[in-house]
């Protein structure tokens, strides 16, 4: 019987380096990688100077679906990350209306995913006040964790969780065998900060950037990591801007307490220069940072320190991004089309990242952080989740190429590398030279499970 399929004549990308190979695909997963496979294939891909690598798999998306589809939407979200390479996001609980905080909740926001997306997905549950008993019904339909905020989220129905809910929180998910992930910053050292900034005339982009200094991530990622290590649940540190931010992360973990932390593309390649010149398509909390801390959290994640790269992909309309008053502009950074060739032109230019590292940042280290399946890796047996990339390619992103709803990107006229060729989810093309093909395939991914901290 023939192959689905058979990728022919393309350097593969593995956890440990890369080899000229066929891949042939069968039943939706991995059958074979080997040189010059045998035998005729339903669809053949001649892959000749391209690389084969894992698809994407961004943990922290804000696709806004249901309720603020006009924020992005399940379609133009999913279409915008498979075109950059990706496969299997996990979408964030807040921004949807009703966020996902119980189970009717969840079944909304599946409903509006199923037969939309294009990519595979998976869904965060939320921890905010006065809804600590919903998490077990989360957790019984598939949630791969818990998303909770120490600071404002700016969405009214997604309080900011005070100390004795996260605790709380954390006490169940570990029970449950579920992490949670915090997005780490000192509430009240930053809105007093920002109190004081408008009360005195000062609205600019440089004022913002002063109201939420560095001490107020690593405060709250310390504060965060003693409640977890206490509570008994596997911990995730969201965005993390600051290399001081993972050095708390470390120390942690040294001391055998289970926690990661992610970074994303705009720390990575945007500073408070760039805030200040691009302007409000660049605003983010926590905010872009010096050069030099930067270059700190670079040699974190060159480092091994800095478990992957998500986009937090967090758009709004053009509107909400329009204000004089800085502190007034939505904050978010749209960007889920563009991690992988960033991380790429960064690998190839100056930060000494094997193509190895950019699998590992930008796909395998956050399924096996979050158990979505056997992913991230090109092997027999694995879900033939993969994108091929011309490496030769490398150009300014031009805002028409991308896919997202309201195509605001800071990273516009910046260079990427890798021109994705085609994305495969389940061994089916969805995406060929930035354009969607064929239906709508996208199926929810639950966690495998994980052993429980605590008894039931």
């Amino acid at each position: 019987m023939p192959w689905d399929a058979v990728i022919r004549g393309a350097t593969v990308v593995t956890a440990v380096g890369s080899t000229r190979a066929d891949v042939a695909i069968a039943d939706g997963r991995i059958a074979e990688v080997a040189p010059e496979i045998a035998g005729s294939a339903h669809d053949t891909v001649d892959a000749a100077g391209c690389h084969v690598l894992p698809g994407v798999v961004d943990p922290h998306v804000h696709f806004n679906d249901p309720g603020r589809a006009d924020w992005e939407g399940f379609a133009t979200g999913s279409t915008a990350f498979a075109a950059g390479g990706g496969t299997l996001f996990v979408d964030m609980p807040l921004n949807a209306s009703p966020p996902t905080l119980d189970a009717a909740a969840f079944d909304a926001k599946l409903k509006a995913a199923r037969g939309t997306s294009r990519t595979d997905f998976a869904l965060w549950g939320g921890i905010v006040p006065g809804t600590i008993d919903r998490l077990p019904e989360l957790a019984a339909r598939g949630v791969a964790g818990f998303k909770a905020f120490m600071s404002g989220s700016g969405i009214d129905d997604f309080r900011a969780a005070d100390d004795a809910t996260l605790w709380q929180g954390m006490r169940v998910s570990g029970e449950l065998g579920l992490p949670v992930l915090v997005h780490a910053e000192n509430d009240a050292l930053t809105a007093t900060l920002a109190r004081e900034a408008l009360a005195t005339g000062r609205t600019g982009v440089r004022d913002y950037l002063a109201s939420r200094p560095i001490v107020a991530e690593v405060e709250a990622i310390r504060r965060a990591i003693t409640l977890a290590a206490d509570a008994g649940c596997p911990l995730h540190i969201v965005h993390v801007s600051s290399g001081a931010g993972v050095s708390a992360v470390v120390e942690a973990r040294g001391r055998g307490v289970d926690v990661t932390c992610e970074t994303c593309p705009h720390y990575l390649v945007l500073t408070e220069d760039d805030a200040e010149r691009i302007g409000a398509a660049a605003k983010c909390a926590p905010p872009l940072r010096p050069a030099s801390v930067q270059a700190e959290l670079w040699r974190h994640v060159v480092g091994g320190d800095v478990a992957f790269v998500a986009s937090d992909h967090s758009p709004a309309p053009a509107s909400m991004k329009q204000s004089s008053n800085f502190f007034e502009v939505w904050g978010g950074i749209a960007g889920v089309q563009a991690t992988l060739g960033l991380m790429l032109e960064e690998a190839h230019a100056i930060r000494g990242l094997a193509l190895a590292d950019v699998v590992r940042l930008t796909s395998r280290a956050a399924t096996e952080r979050f158990r979505l399946g056997d992913r991230g890796r090109i092997e027999p047996g694995c879900v033939a989740d993969l994108v091929i990339v011309d490496l030769a390619h490398a150009a300014p992103l031009a805002a028409t190429d991308l896919r997202d709803r309201h195509r605001l990107s800071p990273y516009a006229g910046r260079t990427h590398r890798g021109r994705v060729r085609r994305t495969i989810v389940r061994g089916r093309t969805v995406v060929i030279d930035g354009h969607a093909v064929g239906p709508a395939i996208g199926e929810l991914v639950r966690p495998t499970p994980r052993p429980r901290s605590r008894s039931s």
